[in-house]
This record gives C-alpha cells, structure tokens and sequence, in this order.
C-alpha cells in the first residue's frame, strides 16, 4: 500500500515561512518525479513545484518562483516544499505526489500516480 503523508502545514502570518514534508511508504519511488499541487477554496487544483529522481532538476508555477524551493531526500523517502515570504494568496490544501521521471518533468496531475491526503496552509494578511 503506497502512502505519501504530508505534514507541516498550519497558520502563518504574510512575509513568514513553513516547510512542507512528504513521507512516502509502502515502496521506494526510486524513477519517481515528486511534486507538490495546491487547491484553494473554490479553485482548481494547481502545479507548485516539482523535483526529479536524480536531484538534478526542478521546476517551478510562476506565482512561486523565487519564494519557495522544493528538495527531497531519496534515502529517506522524503520530499520538502520550503515556502519563504508567504502571501495571503498562497493559502491553500497542499498535496505531494509522485509521478515517472520520464526525462521531462511532471507538471500536471494525469502524470502523477501517487497522492497525499494534502495539509492546510493558511496566510492571514
């Protein structure tokens, strides 16, 4: 039974930081892209950030760049989203999941096989 578990999420203030986790069990995601997605209220769900296998690549949504860095630790399974200089606008369920590194990195949900239950995060302004 696979299970990514997120964890990490809760209430800051504008300007302050948080630092997401993922957990993944029940296989290795060795060939697996990690990557994180958020749904605000009333919205779609939406690419963040994602990271590939070898450690060697990342991608990021324009609305982030430069503010949040997604890193994983393959040895323990283990995939971060560090969110720095958070705004009102990025309160939203944030959800991991893993997809194929096929070479190209995943940035849509069809490509992704394996979901979290997702964590709150949310900016008061």
């Amino acid at each position: 039974q696979v299970r990514l578990v997120e964890s990490g999420g809760g209430l800051v203030q504008a300007g302050g930081s948080l630092r997401l986790s993922c957990a993944a069990s029940g296989r290795t995601f060795s060939n697996h892209a990690m990557g994180w997605f958020r749904q605000a209220p009333g919205k779609d769900r939406e690419f963040v950030a994602v990271i590939s296998w070898s450690i060697s690549s990342a991608a990021y949504a324009d609305s982030v760049r430069g503010r949040f860095a997604i890193s994983r630790d393959n040895a323990e399974n283990t995939v971060y989203l560090q969110m720095n200089n958070l705004k009102h606008e990025d309160t939203a369920v944030y959800y991991c999941a893993g997809g194929r590194d096929r070479g190209l990195l995943p940035t849509k949900e069809w490509q992704y096989d394996y979901w979290g239950q997702g964590t709150q995060v949310t900016v008061s302004s």
